[in-house]
């Protein structure tokens, strides 16, 4: 019978293969957009700049910063599912990847927004869920808050090419 890995292994193994997958794309960072991570579940975090609004005159988020959020959102939450079963079972080295050795990212077919209130100048969180996720297309749905998770701010649906297995 073979010995369960000590929960630090597998932490740092999730940890380093997120890291590798958002590094990857500078957007990500100059929007500053985290992800907290429980299990296989991830969180967008967008955190608050003065240089993210877009009507000072209220202030409200940018549109475009919105969208982009929920887009990298979706974008990461489907290559996070894309790897997941091979990060767990160890056939994904964790420390050793790189953005260079990931699987390509999925690409955007076509993202839509509803906009369904202002963002406020605070952090916003987003959480996506992969309706469907086949060999070539995948279905995305993307949700994101400020202070209460029950009154989104905005919603988004994607659906994307997916990478070539091996590539």
């Amino acid at each position: 019978m073979k010995t369960p890995e000590p929960i630090q292994i597998i932490k740092q193994r999730r940890d380093a293969a997120l890291h590798a997958l958002v590094s990857g794309v500078p957007y990500i960072k100059f929007l500053d957009i985290t992800f907290d991570r429980r299990g296989d579940e991830l969180t967008g975090v967008l955190h608050y700049d003065p240089k993210l609004i877009g009507n000072p005159m209220l202030p409200a988020l940018h549109g475009g910063v919105t969208a982009a959020f929920l887009e990298v959102t979706a974008i990461v939450t489907l290559s996070w599912a894309l790897i997941w079963d091979d990060l767990e079972s160890g056939r994904i080295d964790g420390e050793a990847l790189t953005p260079e050795t990931l699987p390509r990212l999925p690409k955007t077919i076509d993202f839509s927004v509803d906009y369904l209130r202002a963002g406020l100048p605070r952090d916003a969180y987003a959480r996506a869920r992969v309706n469907r996720s086949g060999r070539r297309y995948s279905s995305v749905h993307v949700e994101a808050w400020q202070d209460n998770r029950d009154r989104l701010f905005a919603q988004g649906t994607g659906h994307f090419l997916m990478p070539p297995r091996g590539e």
